[in-house]
């Protein structure tokens, strides 16, 4: 299991990778957790946060990146099981609450000619089990209260409601707001308003953060990061 560990001592954990990447961030006593996966997944997912939380009141929160049912899947069976608060920004809630979303644009060629011709049909296959959300972001929500030296902040562009968190100012889990997946880019192969994705880039590079983790792919480079900002901004004129 791969982890990094914060100069204060929060530790994140990967608890899961492959169809969607889920984190554990543990304080030494409390522990976060940040996106589901899919549902196929369920059993390795309460195994991991129940072997590295012990005790099913020490998972305090589950933070949503955003609503897509391959991060949002679990939603339902996390607050059942832990009794925890669900944290999302309020531009998704609403797909959390209803259990479904549309599929985001595509970004590139191929993707774009996906989402025309398969978009309608795809749908259907994107409901999840629904569930109320109970803490909503406008634009920040610092974790302090909680006992984390954590920040979620708004990064939208992916989805309007996308959000990334961000830990003891080192490590960003930025969701789908960036992609770790192709060689020397960033650029998820589909957003809703790339200018805006952009314009997030900039503010997650703002947080003074070293490493960016996506929720697709392995980790960016914070000079990565900085690369692709320079190559994008002048392209879509920011």
């Amino acid at each position: 299991m791969k982890s990094w560990i914060t100069k204060s001592g929060h530790t994140v954990y990967e608890v899961l990778s492959g169809r969607s990447n889920v984190f554990l961030v543990t304080n030494g006593d409390k522990c976060i957790l940040v996106d589901t996966s899919v549902k196929r997944k369920w059993r390795r997912l309460d195994n991991e946060i129940s072997k590295l939380c012990g005790k099913k009141e020490n998972l305090v929160a589950l933070v949503l990146t955003h609503g897509h049912n391959d991060h949002a899947e679990n939603a339902y069976k996390i607050k059942e099981k832990y009794k925890c608060s669900i944290i999302i920004q309020e531009n998704d809630a609403a797909f959390l609450h209803n259990g479904k979303h549309p599929l985001p644009k595509g970004t590139v060629l191929f993707t774009k000619l996906l989402v025309n011709l398969l978009g309608k049909s795809v749908v259907p296959y994107l409901k999840y089990e629904p569930v109320q959300g109970d803490i909503f972001v406008e634009d920040t929500c610092d974790l302090a209260d909680m006992g984390f030296n954590m920040r979620i902040i708004h990064t939208p562009g992916h989805t309007m409601g996308s959000t990334s968190v961000i830990v003891d100012s080192e490590i960003a889990l930025v969701g789908d707001t960036m992609f770790g997946v192709f060689q020397n880019s960033i650029f998820p192969p589909f957003a809703n308003d790339q200018k805006l994705m952009i314009k997030s880039w900039k503010r997650l590079l703002d947080t003074g953060c070293r490493v960016f983790i996506p929720s697709h792919g392995t980790e960016n480079t914070r000079e990565l990061v900085e690369q692709q900002y320079e190559k994008y901004k002048i392209k879509y004129n920011i």
